[in-house]
């Protein structure tokens, strides 16, 4: 997976290829997917959500070019899987899931697998988690129609945030935003295709 979907495809840096194979992205996927597991894909992991494919992992990973002071927050959950891969580098993962069944699961799966620097919480991500803040990076992994502003004074002066754009269940931009000295700059990386950003009910 990781020298033919991950080093070929452009991914460089030694800190995110080393996380990349040391995580056993098998365990992160419902059993019945567990011989997919390595494929060069998204694979559903159970209340409409999904598992990032392996390169955008990486690729999410290396743009923020994480060091191991950073306390990073991660917007969705999930399986739990990007937030493992951040753990292997940084200090500290703030990683927030709305959908509670999702949460129980992450947390119980990171909790076996040794992950003590990885801290779970069941909420609506839009409002990031303001008392750990500031981070030095955020990653959504879910798509939004708008940048959350509560995520954007949550970021650190000189931090970056990678976050999908767009209409739900059409084709986004993948953007890189950047923080300095109190202002915004922002970048189209790619196109890409995410959940949609889920939020609570009002």
């Amino acid at each position: 997976m990781v020298n033919s979907q991950i080093k070929a495809r452009g991914i460089q840096d030694p800190f995110t290829i080393a996380a990349m194979r040391t995580v056993p992205r098998h365990k992160f996927v419902p059993k019945n997917l567990m011989v997919d597991a390595y494929l060069d894909s998204p694979l559903p992991i159970g209340y409409g959500q999904t598992i990032s494919q392996p390169y955008i992992v990486a690729f999410m990973t290396e743009i923020i070019k994480p060091k191991k002071d950073f306390k990073v927050l991660e917007i969705g959950t999930g399986s739990g899987y990007q937030a493992a891969v951040l753990a292997h580098i940084v200090d500290k993962v703030y990683t927030v899931e709305i959908i509670e069944a999702l949460y129980i699961q992450s947390k119980k799966r990171l909790n076996d697998l040794n992950y003590d620097n990885i801290f779970v919480k069941n909420a609506d991500g839009y409002h990031g988690w303001k008392e750990k803040g500031p981070f030095d990076a955020i990653v959504v992994t879910a798509a939004a129609e708008f940048v959350p502003p509560p995520l954007i004074k949550q970021l650190k002066d000189g931090g970056k945030m990678i976050i999908p754009v767009g209409k739900p269940f059409a084709t986004q931009q993948l953007l890189l935003i950047e923080k300095k000295e109190g202002k915004i700059k922002t970048k189209n990386l790619m196109f890409v295709r995410f959940v949609p950003f889920t939020r609570a009910k009002e």
